[in-house]
């Protein structure tokens, strides 16, 4: 199966293999070499990479949205947030009577905020696989109702992308309050362990560095085999001529659902991977900016190439991470000038400069079939 949804696809063969190797080299490095040895990685530093493999992931989400699709997305924010918090929720429920105020069924939070009972919506949380159908299903039931109305209504173009925005403002918003059970402005912090393990110990991070991994690579798969089945030649229709596609005979609404709930799960998954190793979830992450930041992520790395997505998510968080410890008060001008200069000098992106343009119509592709 991996073979079929390689095949004439030299670089994500490439991609795949460094992947697993570099993970592999990192989990032993850690693990099995002394730290006073130069080939040893700081848990640190595993860390830090599995934050940017989360973010990698959520690129990819969003690459297949507009990169396939050609809906700009500034609201994929929400939906990574989303599944961030239901991760959270999982955690603080195995906190447990080990709280600040050792309460064995509701977090500190509520028992700071003199909340009697435990609410419903946090039920079954104390369970992990309850938690990982609801990583999937909260991020995509969202899509799935905004999109339902959205593309229904005919909805295009910037005027979508302002929607999307206006979405992940208001539950920016919403998540804040603390009568909405889920932390407000302080979220959900303070977690001790996972599956029973503790999170600070060397091996949960490594294995959940190797999970995010494992993620990254499935994701790419699973977007790679969307984008050369009929479903993305569609996609590909749609966002080069809508009118032209829906004149053919398709519902164009429904493959732009579809593609558009599944890559909120991706976002989700990446949300859910992304907390236990920072270890901490809270309103900001609905910020608008951030959606903005990882449609910049795409754009520098390459838009409609997958792996461009990649390849910006990792350059341009690496950078963040160095001008903000290094000239915290230029990373903005930073990451502005890396954005004009990508336009100017690489409209498609560092990745796609590289690649060759298809002459052939995506509509008459599409017509062809």
């Amino acid at each position: 199966m991996i073979r079929k949804i390689l095949q004439d696809d030299r670089q994500g063969k490439i991609f795949i293999a460094l992947l697993l190797i570099s993970t592999l080299y990192v989990a032993v490095a850690n693990l099995l070499i002394p730290p006073e040895n130069l080939l040893h990685v700081s848990t640190f530093t595993v860390t830090l990479l599995g934050k940017y493999l989360t973010y990698a992931l959520l690129a990819l989400a969003v690459d297949l949205v507009w990169g396939y699709l050609g809906i700009l997305s500034l609201g994929h924010a929400a939906f990574f947030a989303l599944g961030g918090y239901v991760m959270g929720m999982y955690l603080m429920r195995q906190v447990g009577d080990r709280g600040v105020y050792g309460n064995p069924l509701l977090p500190d939070f509520m028992v700071f905020l003199n909340w009697d009972s435990l609410p419903w919506f946090w039920l079954g949380f104390d369970n992990f696989g309850f938690a990982i159908v609801m990583i999937m299903l909260v991020p995509g039931t969202l899509a799935f109702v905004f999109g339902w109305f959205a593309f229904r209504s005919r909805v295009t173009g910037v005027y979508l992308s302002i929607m999307t925005q206006a979405m992940t403002y208001a539950l920016m918003l919403s998540f804040f309050r603390n009568e909405m059970g889920f932390g407000g402005n302080n979220g959900l912090t303070d977690f001790k362990d996972i599956l029973g393990f503790s999170l600070q110990s060397n091996l949960v991070r490594v294995a959940l560095f190797v999970c995010s991994s494992l993620a990254l690579a499935l994701g790419y798969l699973s977007c790679r085999y969307i984008v050369k089945s009929k479903l993305g030649r569609v996609s590909v229709a749609v966002r080069d001529s809508e009118d032209r596609v829906r004149f053919l005979g398709y519902k164009v609404s429904h493959f732009k659902l579809w593609v558009f709930t599944f890559s909120a799960v991706l976002a989700g998954i990446a949300g859910a991977l992304y907390v236990p190793q920072v270890g901490i979830i809270n309103p900001s992450e609905f910020s608008p900016i951030n959606s903005i930041e990882i449609v910049i992520w795409v754009a520098v790395g390459g838009r409609a190439t997958l792996l461009g997505a990649v390849l910006g998510a990792f350059i341009v968080n690496y950078a963040k991470t160095y001008f903000t410890g290094a000239f915290p008060e230029i990373w903005l001008f930073a990451l502005g000038g890396l954005f004009i200069m990508v336009t100017l000098f690489a409209p498609k992106g560092i990745l796609g400069f590289f690649q060759k343009e298809d002459k052939k119509n995506s509509v008459d592709k599409v017509g062809a079939n």
